[in-house]
Formats: C-alpha cells, structure tokens, sequence
C-alpha cells in the first residue's frame, strides 16, 4: 500500500516484490503484479481449445445428444435383459427358427392358438380381455420371439394370464409364438386399441 501521495517511493513492500508494482495507481492504491499459476494458465487455454471441436461436433454437427446416449445404453442393458430372460426360459433363437421351419410352426401354432389363447385375445390376435396382438405395442414383450415366449411359459398373474408353461409343451408354445409373430401388422377388424409401449 502506500500513503495519499501515491508514490512508489513510499510503498511499504518486501524486497522481492518491489519488481511487481505495476505503474499506474486507484485512488492511491497500487496494484503488485502476480500472475496466475502457469498450470492454471495452461488448464485454460486447454480447456479452451478443447471447447471448440467439443461445441462444432455436438451442437454445429451430428454429435449424439444426452438423450440419443442414453437411448443407445438402454437398448443394450434391454438386450441383455432380453437374453437373461430367455436363458432362463431354457429358450434360443436359433432353436427356434430352426424347429418353426422344420415343423409348420405357424399353422401349428394357430391350432394352439385356438384351444388356448382365442378366449382372451380374440381370432387373428383382435384383442379383447388380453391385448391386440397385431399391432406395435406391447406391455410385457418386445415384439420378438426370445421375449414373447418367456411371457408364454410364465404369464403374467397380476393380468389374469395363466403360466401356459405348466400346461403345454415346448413345441406347443413355440408353435404359438411363431403364429403371434405372424399377426403383426394384420389389421384384424374390430382390433383393441394399442396397449404398453411403440416397440420400432
């Protein structure tokens, strides 16, 4: 600091900081001339030249959003849990696809289909007590074999469903999901309105 003369001369200062009085003064009061941190200096400027290809990419150009991340994630943690999901239900798509084309599994499956699940979902899957079955929506499954079969074998209690696991057969139940997966996109007449969420 100094006096309200203002000169340099009668600044009260340690030896090594007479070099860093700079030469112009508030008021009387002089300002010492510390610099930042040289790593500070350099996190900074860092920092800036990284904010520029990091802005360009996400907000100028197709850089994925929080949401498209997110969505991204929640689609593999869904396919791992689809897979959980079917393991347990001692269940493969290969298996599948390969006993469906060996065995007539839609036409056998809408024999099933019939005797077993008409009551609930209506013919050709309409819905009526259960869901439309034709449509893109779905409340338990994902619109795929692997996750419409576990829902085949262990119901769903809370909505009536039985567990047909305990009443038919392996190949029965396969049969009858083939035949669901044929009547997407049907458009039977007098079909329930779309239930549980858009699978794509």
């Amino acid at each position: 600091m100094s006096n309200d003369n203002g000169g340099k001369e009668n600044l009260i200062l340690q030896d090594d900081e007479k070099h860093l009085v700079l030469d112009h003064d508030y008021d009387g009061i002089h300002e010492l001339n510390h610099p930042l941190p040289s790593w500070w200096t350099g996190t900074w400027i860092l920092s800036f030249v990284f904010c520029v290809p990091y802005f360009m990419y996400y907000v100028m150009m197709d850089g994925p959003t929080l949401t498209d991340e997110y969505n991204t994630e929640m689609a593999k943690i869904n396919k791992v849990i689809e897979a959980e999901v079917a393991k347990s239900s001692n269940f493969s798509v290969e298996m599948y696809n390969t006993w469906v084309a060996k065995n007539d599994g839609v036409n056998k499956g809408k024999v099933v289909y019939d005797e077993n699940c008409l009551s609930c979902h209506m013919d050709g899957g309409a819905g009526d007590i259960g869901p439309n079955l034709t449509d893109n929506y779905w409340i338990h499954a994902k619109g795929t074999p692997e996750t419409i079969y576990p829902v085949v074998v262990k119901g769903v209690e809370e909505n009536g469903m039985p567990a047909w696991g305990e009443v038919l057969s392996k190949e029965d139940m396969m049969a009858v999901v083939s035949y669901v997966m044929s009547l997407k996109g049907t458009n039977p007449p007098n079909a329930k309105e779309p239930q549980g969420e858009l699978v794509e």
